[in-house]
C-alpha cells in the first residue's frame, strides 16, 4: 500500500512541478496583510470559485494525460533596430516570445512576463523546454523603464532574466502582493507592489493598473496561492492597453470594459487550454479568447501564451488552428485579431 501512496505523490509532484506550478520544492515568498474580500489572512482567491483544480483532478488528467510531440524551432536571431523611444500617443509592440512583449508607448519602454530562460524550471537540467527562440535578442532592447510580472509562476517570473534587466537597466518592477521581498531578496533594486484596482503613474500621464484574473500562484508545494495573481491595464494617450495575463474566464474581463471604456489593444493567452475540463479554470481557449477580444470591442487584440513552452495537452499549432477557427466562426477579420511574428513590430 504504500508504495501505491507513493506512486500516488510521485505524480502529483510530477503534475506539479511540470505543468502546474512548474516547481519541485522550490519556493517564492507568501504575503501577510489584513483580510480582503481577495484574500482571507492566509491565502488570495479568486472572485468566482476555481482557479486551480484539486489532487483528485489533478490525478485523473495526469494518468489521461494526452501525448503531445512538439519539434524543436528554435534557431539564430537576426539583429534587429528599435528606436530608443516613441512618441507621445504612439504604441509600438514587438511579441517577443510566451508572455513576453516589448511595448514602446507615450515615451516609455515596457516588458511584460520576460522570459529568456531555456527552460520554464527553477533548474535547468528538466521542466518545460523553449521550442522556439525569444524573437528579440536582448542586446537589441531598447532601455527598459518599467517590467511587469503578472504572477510568479516560472514561465512569467524568470529570476535570470530579471536579473539581467536588473544589471543592464534597473527598471521599476511591478508585482503582484507578496512577491516583492522575494524579488528584493534575488537582487532586483525598484520592486512595487500592487493589488487589483492598484494604480501607478509613470512618465508625465501613462497610468498602470493592475486588475483582476482568474489564476493562481505558486513556485514549489508550500506556497500556493500565497501571491496575488492578475493582469495589467495602461491607460495611454491612445487609449487603454490590456495585459491580460494568465487567466480562465471569469467576470474581470467585463468590469475591465466597464471600467476603462473600449480597449486600444489586449494581449489575450490562447495556450495551455487541453484538456479543457481541467484547464478552464484557469486557462482561457482560443474561443474564449475571441469572445474577450468582442467583450472588451478591443479594437485590436493579439494572442500570447502558445507555442514556446509544453505546458498541457495542446498539440503545438492547435492553439493558433483553434483561434483561426473561432475567428472565421464569429466574422472577425484577422486585422482585428492578428498573429505577432516574434520580432516583428506591430504600431496600433
Amino acid at each position: 500500500m504504500k508504495y501505491v501512496l507513493l506512486g500516488l505523490v510521485l505524480v502529483l509532484v510530477l503534475a506539479v512541478s511540470g505543468v502546474l506550478v512548474v516547481g519541485c520544492m522550490f519556493s517564492g515568498s507568501v504575503y501577510q496583510g489584513e483580510v480582503t474580500k481577495h484574500f482571507d489572512g492566509k491565502e488570495f482567491v479568486n472572485q468566482e470559485q476555481g482557479g486551480v483544480r484539486g489532487l483528485v483532478a489533478v490525478l485523473k488528467w495526469r494518468m489521461n494525460h494526452k501525448h503531445t510531440t512538439w519539434e524543436d524551432r528554435t534557431g539564430e536571431v537576426p539583429e534587429t533596430r528599435n528606436p530608443e523611444r516613441v512618441g507621445e500617443g504612439e504604441l509600438r509592440v514587438v511579441f517577443v516570445n510566451h508572455a513576453t512583449f516589448l511595448l514602446q508607448v507615450d515615451g516609455l519602454n515596457i516588458l511584460t512576463d520576460p522570459l529568456r530562460s531555456a527552460r520554464s524550471s527553477p533548474v535547468s537540467w528538466i521542466g518545460p523546454q523553449r521550442r522556439i527562440s525569444p524573437g528579440l535578442r536582448f542586446e537589441d532592447l531598447p532601455p527598459i523603464d518599467l517590467v511587469l510580472i503578472s504572477h510568479n509562476h516560472y514561465d512569467h517570473m524568470d529570476l535570470p532574466t530579471l536579473g539581467r534587466l536588473e544589471e543592464a537597466y534597473s527598471p521599476v518592477f511591478l508585482v503582484p502582493l507578496g512577491n516583492r521581498d522575494f524579488l528584493v531578496g534575488n537582487g532586483l533594486t525598484t520592486v512595487i507592489e500592487l493589488d487589483w484596482w492598484d494604480f501607478k503613474v509613470f512618465g508625465e500621464a501613462l497610468q498602470v493598473h493592475f486588475v483582476p484574473a482568474r489564476h493562481f500562484s505558486g513556485r514549489g508545494l508550500f506556497d500556493r496561492n500565497r501571491t496575488l495573481w492578475g493582469g495589467f491595464v495602461l491607460e495611454s494617450k491612445g487609449g487603454p492597453i490590456y495585459y491580460v495575463g494568465d487567466t480562465g474566464w471569469g467576470a474581470h474581463f467585463q468590469q475591465v470594459r466597464d471600467r476603462f471604456g473600449a480597449v486600444r489593444l489586449a494581449i489575450i493567452p490562447i495556450g495551455a487550454f487541453r484538456p479543457e475540463w481541467f484547464m478552464g479554470p484557469m486557462h482561457i481557449s482560443p474561443k474564449d479568447a475571441v469572445r474577450a477580444h468582442q467583450l472588451l470591442e478591443a479594437q485590436f487584440s493579439v494572442p500570447m501564451h502558445y507555442g514556446t513552452f509544453k505546458l498541457a495537452d495542446d498539440e503545438q499549432d492547435e492553439p493558433l488552428e483553434e483561434l483561426a477557427r473561432a475567428l472565421r466562426e464569429g466574422a472577425i477579420p484577422e486585422s482585428s485579431f492578428g498573429v505577432m511574428e516574434p520580432g516583428t513590430p506591430g504600431h496600433f
